[in-house]
């Protein structure tokens, strides 16, 4: 409740920020959100504070020492592209936010959604993002993961409408 009330569907522009969110959205392939959340601050602990420049540098030792660690997501393929992702928004050189945010045009969409069934699990927005991160050298990066980025930086306001949340995050757009 403390995420959805304080941060899901905040508009994000900070470089760090997002990339976190783009590995937290990763990491929760497959697994419950509340799994993710319960790992977070042993993730921000082990990952360096998702700082792309160290990460970036990680080496086989790192992720050997993260894959026995029983406090992060012990999934090789994850944090392997976690290591990919981190380098490739390092080649960016501070472009990485403006490259997500063309995807909604540099402006958050709101949605009016009543019901939760009426929210799709992906979007042609979502798609496109994903085959460009694909293309620009980026790994677990589907469509479906993007466009749980999308909500979770604001991207797009995917709050019920009946949820208190909703009207704030439009102001915020």
């Amino acid at each position: 409740m403390h995420y959805h009330d304080t941060e899901w569907g905040v508009p994000e522009y900070d470089e760090q920020a997002l990339f976190e969110r783009l590995v937290l959205e990763g990491m929760q392939a497959g697994l419950s959100w509340l799994t993710v959340l319960k790992k977070r601050e042993r993730m921000r602990e082990r990952f360096f504070g998702f700082e792309v420049a160290r990460l970036a540098r990680a080496s086989e030792r790192s992720l050997t020492s993260w894959l026995k660690d029983s406090g992060l997501i012990r999934h090789r393929g994850k944090l392997e592209a976690m290591i990919k992702n981190a380098r490739a928004v390092r080649s960016m050189e501070g472009k990485f936010s403006a490259s997500l945010w063309q995807f909604v045009d540099g402006q958050p969409q709101t949605n009016r959604f009543k019901r939760r069934s009426q929210v799709p699990a992906t979007t042609p927005a979502a798609t496109a993002m994903a085959k460009w991160l694909k293309q620009e050298g980026f790994g677990f990066v589907g469509p479906t993961t993007c466009y749980a980025l999308m909500q979770s930086a604001g991207m797009v306001n995917d709050h019920m409408l009946g949820c208190f949340r909703h009207a704030e995050c439009e102001a915020l757009a």
